[in-house]
């Protein structure tokens, strides 16, 4: 029997974690947020020392020691561009951990499964499935951010009949490890669902891979949950519930703003679709000018909109960025950021970015209330982005991100892109605005550029 104590401390982490979810929904309360749930945390995993007679002490003392000083680490040295990368990473080793776990807890079961709840071997079964195939797709979504593989869809013949055939496989399965309860069907449940995670994520390519992580994400919230059932932690119920609904909730909103369903960008490429273009550098002739042109264009300008990209990041040139606008509202001008739901390459990207800056929180306009202010715009300066300011969104059917909602800086009076080359964006489709006679490309690395772009609008 739990102690009440421990009962009553274990719902208060519960509470903590759902207080840090309230304050992450804001970039005002989200540091405090962070700390409330990171403490929460700490403290339910000090607790069954302190009351549960353990075994392999050392062997515990010795993990938590390698995964601390593993989170310290990362926390220091993962650059912002790199942030999606480490998201991926921590969904997969969470379902990971998850369907470990549940393997273990099955061993147990096993010698007693005559007087277990046939619902607890059903949470284990489900914790397997789901935890390996988040873990097998985070690991894919990482390689495919990280350019350990092609970001290209991977697809081969027959994938259309092995996906349906292992996911009926991993059904049978489930239902026989409910039924019989063997720990050798346990193992080749996780093995069927590692492949299912691969065959899962392979398929998938360009812009789509953010809407990936946030399912997968959801996918390891609900293991996590389920797990807290077999263990009957009430912390691990509440934590991996609120992880998997917010997730879930996320995925869709993320779908509904790239404007498909969460199926076709899954599984649009096993219909003979991309979520690719061919990602080839274009030859074609645009208008050019240098850092002192635009600042004229700039320095000049009533009204100005910055649309933020992964490129930007790429380039740690959000400082830079902010003294540029500080400078030009000190003018007179009136600036702000324009923010799409998957700018960048996770949810948020660039409001996290730009709130490292110091960007005023009240400068971020969100896509929908931003859109209309574009034909009243003398100038939109778009830095590192490209997908989500493309027109080919509204004008070309057979565009891999034909129908995304995008921002639309093509209605503004002069557009100024900021690019290193003529490449596309992560899509890989090339961008009619960039040929547009209202467009100046300004090439370079984004940082120096916009240094030089700084000094030239201060000697105005």
């Amino acid at each position: 029997m739990t102690p009440t104590w421990v009962q009553l401390t274990y719902l208060a982490c519960a509470v903590c974690f759902i207080l840090a979810l309230k304050g992450l929904s804001g970039p005002k309360t989200a540091r405090i947020g962070n700390i409330i749930g990171a403490v929460a945390a700490v403290v339910a995993v000090i607790i069954p020392f302190l009351y549960l007679d353990l075994k392999h002490v050392p062997l515990i003392l010795v993990a938590i020691a390698i995964g601390t000083a593993g989170g310290v680490l990362g926390a220091q040295r993962v650059q912002m561009t790199q942030m999606p990368q480490m998201v991926a990473l921590f969904n997969g080793v969470g379902g990971g951990a998850a369907a470990l776990v549940a393997l273990l807890e099955l061993r147990e079961l096993v010698p007693v499964q005559d007087s277990v709840n046939w619902f607890v071997i059903v949470a284990t079964a489900f914790t397997i499935a789901v935890g390996s195939i988040s873990f097998a797709g985070s690991i894919v979504t990482f390689a495919k951010l990280q350019e350990l593989m092609t970001s290209r869809p991977v697809v081969f013949p027959g994938l259309r009949y092995v996906f349906p055939i292992a996911l009926a496989t991993t059904l049978v399965l489930s239902v026989r490890l409910v039924i019989e309860s063997h720990v050798w069907l346990g193992v080749v449940l996780c093995l069927v669902g590692l492949l299912i995670g691969l065959l899962l994520v392979l398929p998938v390519g360009g812009a789509d891979v953010p809407i990936v992580i946030s399912l997968l994400n959801a996918f390891t919230g609900l293991t996590v949950a389920a797990g807290g059932y077999v263990l009957s932690n009430v912390v691990l119920l509440v934590a991996g519930t609120l992880v998997g609904a917010s997730g879930t909730f996320l995925t869709l909103l993320m779908a509904k703003a790239m404007g498909r369903s969460v199926a076709n960008i899954l599984f649009g490429a096993l219909k003979g679709g991309s979520t690719l273009g061919a990602g080839v550098a274009s030859d074609r002739p645009v208008k050019s000018a240098g850092p002192e042109d635009v600042a004229i264009l700039l320095g000049y300008a009533d009204r100005v909109i910055i649309v933020p990209g992964y490129g930007l990041a790429v380039a740690q040139a959000q400082h830079t960025l902010r003294e540029l606008v500080d400078v030009l509202i000190a003018r007179g001008t009136k600036v702000d950021y324009a923010i799409h739901p998957v700018a960048g390459r996770m949810p948020g990207h660039m409001n996290v970015l730009l709130a490292e800056a110091q960007v005023p929180y009240e400068q971020l306009i969100e896509m929908d209330h931003i859109n209309g202010e574009f034909k009243h715009t003398d100038v939109v300066l778009v830095v590192g982005a490209n997908d989500v300011v493309n027109p080919a969104a509204k004008t070309t059917p057979g565009a891999p991100i034909y129908g995304m909602p995008i921002l639309n800086a093509d209605e503004a009076q002069q557009i100024v892109f900021m690019k290193r080359s003529m490449r596309p964006g992560f899509a890989g489709i090339e961008n009619e605005l960039l040929f547009d006679p209202k467009t100046t490309l300004l090439f370079g690395d984004a940082k120096d550029s916009l240094g030089k772009l700084l000094n030239s609008v201060k000697a105005l």
